[in-house]
């Protein structure tokens, strides 16, 4: 047999064989790290890994969480959820098929109803139609954000201002100008942190994490994989967010700010801040993370005015001057199709 599949239990793979697995894969992301699955197990998910081996090595795998119907909590069954997966060579038929196989059998054994997908993989009709043959269907309902901005690290300071709006490097300027600094905050700073998380889902209306789950995601990625930088002005914190690294990637995975001086421009200093630490550390892109997915099919979508929701984090983000990037989405296998309208 050419592949192998198996569990980290089955193989006898650890979870530093796993890291060291996604860190060296062509789309390496945070959220297929043993240290996301940990997360998400303290929060109701139980967390898996299905890995492919050839000649002893791992070549393709799978983070996969595991939760229980919602609907159907009476019931010993649950869906299956790959964030940013599966990590495999999607041009390799043979690779991914036998992959596949081996998640389905995994998933079956373990009581799913449906597998949800979401890779990190542009979104293109060759892709879209290879899911299709391998049996997934379009899903409507996302976790991850489809459409996101990626900005190029890997330039000089003055190239990435020079990409920026006008108004935006004036707004760093300013910030800078009038006392606003970013420092690198330190667990003593997580519950001010959740308290900014807080203040921002209040006033744009959506919901943010407890504290303690802040607290978790720090104990398990920083500081090797993961910062906290704040903004502050004479002491007092104005914003704040959290920024993940890996394989020369950055991602803004959480951000605040909160309700006093606005004026003062903290967010545009911290994001420009974020982009300089995330360069200290060989990061040659970053991922803002998130906005309209109207925008990723048609980059001349008209604002709605007002900008509520992720509308109002793209007339911030855009101002960086990143690109648009739009991913292929979820895609749902059903074992159980009958259960399909339960589920979605």
């Amino acid at each position: 047999m050419r592949f192998q599949v198996g569990t980290s239990h089955q193989a006898g793979w650890d979870e530093v064989t796993w890291d060291a697995f996604v860190s060296g894969h062509l789309d390496a992301h945070p959220l297929q790290l043993s240290a996301w699955g940990e997360l998400k197990q303290a929060f109701g998910w139980e967390d898996a890994r299905v890995g492919l081996s050839q000649d002893g090595k791992l070549v393709a795998g799978a983070q996969v969480l595991f939760k229980k119907l919602p609907r159907l909590d009476f019931l010993p069954l649950r869906i299956a959820y790959i964030p940013k997966g599966p990590l495999v060579d999607w041009r390799n038929t043979e690779q991914t098929q036998a992959l596949f196989r081996g998640l389905h059998q995994f998933c079956r054994r373990n009581k799913a109803v449906m597998l949800k997908i979401e890779p990190e993989m542009p979104d293109t009709s060759d892709l879209t139609e290879q899911f299709r043959t391998l049996g997934f269907r379009p899903s409507s309902r996302t976790i991850q954000p489809r459409t996101t901005v990626w900005l190029d690290l890997d330039s000089d300071e003055d190239a990435l201002l020079a990409r920026m709006k006008q108004k935006w490097r004036y707004n760093i300027r300013l910030a800078g100008r009038k006392g606003v600094i970013v420092r690198e905050g330190t667990e003593d700073d997580l519950d001010l942190f959740g308290a900014l998380m807080q203040a921002t889902g209040d006033r744009n209306t959506f919901g943010v994490h407890t504290t303690t789950y802040y607290r978790r995601f720090w104990a398990l990625f920083a500081p090797e994989q993961a910062a906290l930088l704040i903004a502050e002005h004479e002491g007092q914190p104005l914003a704040a967010l959290m920024v993940a690294q890996l394989a020369g990637k950055a991602y803004y995975l959480f951000g605040a700010s909160g309700n006093q001086k606005r004026n003062l421009m903290p967010s545009h200093k911290l994001q420009w801040e974020t982009m300089r630490w995330a360069q200290a550390r060989g990061c040659t892109s970053y991922d803002l993370w998130g906005v309209p997915d109207e925008v990723g099919i048609d980059a001349d979508a008209p604002m709605p005015d007002p900008a509520t929701g992720l509308w109002g984090v793209w007339r911030f983000k855009r101002g960086f001057g990143g690109q648009v990037v739009r991913y292929v989405g979820a895609w749902d296998y059903f074992y159980w199709p009958g259960l399909g309208a339960v589920v979605k």
